[in-house]
């Protein structure tokens, strides 16, 4: 097979920029060792940043985001039970962010994808690269016995942390930068009606709790827990109980408690691998990347790297131009560090370390307070967490 753009992962990233290059007239075909049944129902991200929500609009992709999702001007704090809000609409300008679940994402992608004949190879095992460092790179892999092998001009790796595009770029170019936090999440869904409207991140002397929410008859809550705890000690009726103790009173009168469907423990790490692009392959979203879940960049940082590379390989296609590849690396991980930064810093301020001392502790809550009081550290807030612009000096 030949194609001008090879996509290998069909999650958000590859599926996205399948999506903008065809758009733009550019061939691809994407490459996928799963099934879409298996794709479309990993339980990820929920919180789409304004970035997001354009690109769906721009695609013709958010009927089903304009009717369903949750749209949220602000987001609570809590400090050992106080609650504040910040205005992000207000801070920002009108920005905002959408509470629509990555699996329904991933519908909507693939729903269109078909519709517009998009291909994608679905199952494909054993996916290998060759000649990414020269001009006529190749992606095989082996499906029902029959080996594949697809000719292409570039090939964007999508395909995660695990992922064989990362691997492919030698040791001697890589460099990888990693935080492992010493917590994780324990988080259920639940068929009962959210908190509140807006999410509420709890900073509590036993640890962070998070009330979120996926539609307005079902909620995500989380509470920070030790790698090591035992899920099955955790009954709905203890998690509910430590839960709204940590909201605290006033958070804890809006939980309605319900038999949780699905409990889980996720682990938070931060990881940066640099450079993006090796010759003419080049790493996009959580193959090059990893953020904790606080704040919500995950899926948000995989679009805005694709929308960057999109652009660049359209300048490339219709220019003849190869400023926007070559410079793709940079432009993506100036962005990537700064929401690695905002993701570190509002974790750092809401959970509880091992090695917190009475005076790191007391420095956290006055953090907290002073953002309670300062319009100026709202707005910082405010401006990360809605998505930073593509561009930022």
């Amino acid at each position: 097979m030949r194609t001008q753009v090879a996509i290998i992962g069909a999650g958000p990233a590859g599926m996205f920029l399948a999506h903008l290059l065809a758009a733009e007239g550019i061939d691809a075909v994407v490459v996928e060792r799963r099934d879409r049944a298996y794709v479309e129902g990993r339980v990820r991200a929920g919180v789409l940043e304004q970035i997001t929500t354009n690109l769906m609009r721009r695609l013709g992709l958010a009927d089903r985001l304009d009717r369903e999702g949750l749209v949220h001007g602000g987001t609570q704090l809590a400090i050992d039970g106080k609650l504040f809000r910040i205005d992000m609409a207000a801070l920002t300008g009108g920005s905002s962010v959408t509470v629509y679940g990555q699996q329904e994402v991933m519908r909507d992608l693939f729903d269109a994808a078909a519709a517009h004949d998009l291909r994608i190879a679905w199952n494909a095992a054993d996916v290998a690269i060759e000649g990414a460092d020269g001009d006529r790179p190749v992606v095989r892999w082996s499906r029902g016995g029959e080996e594949m092998r697809l000719e292409c001009d570039f090939i964007a790796g999508c395909d995660g942390y695990h992922g064989v595009s990362r691997s492919t770029i030698p040791a001697s170019v890589l460099r990888t930068f990693e935080r492992i936090y010493p917590f994780g999440w324990l988080g259920i869904l639940a068929d009962v009606p959210p908190a509140g409207h807006e999410l509420i991140y709890a900073n509590h002397e036993r640890g962070f709790a998070l009330a979120s929410m996926r539609s307005p008859t079902r909620s995500r809550y989380y509470i920070q827990c030790d790698l090591d705890e035992d899920i099955d000690a955790w009954s709905d009726d203890r998690f509910w109980d430590e839960l709204c103790l940590r909201l605290g009173s006033e958070a804890a009168e809006w939980v309605t408690r319900g038999p949780s469907f699905e409990k889980a423990i996720a682990p938070l790490r931060s990881f940066v691998s640099e450079p993006m692009q090796w010759g003419r392959l080049f790493l996009a979203g959580d193959a090059a990347h990893i953020v904790p879940p606080t704040g919500a960049k995950g899926m948000n940082l995989a679009v805005s790297d694709v929308t960057m590379l999109g652009e660049a390989l359209v300048d490339h296609y219709r220019n003849g131009s190869a400023a926007g590849i070559d410079g793709y690396s940079a432009r993506a991980l100036s962005r990537v560090w700064k929401a690695e930064r905002f993701s570190w810093w509002f974790t750092s301020i809401t959970h509880r370390f091992p090695d917190m001392d009475g005076f790191a502790r007391r420095v956290q809550s006055a953090e907290i307070e002073y953002i309670r009081g300062s319009e100026a550290a709202q707005r910082s807030l405010a401006e990360n967490y809605v998505g930073l612009p593509l561009e930022v000096a």
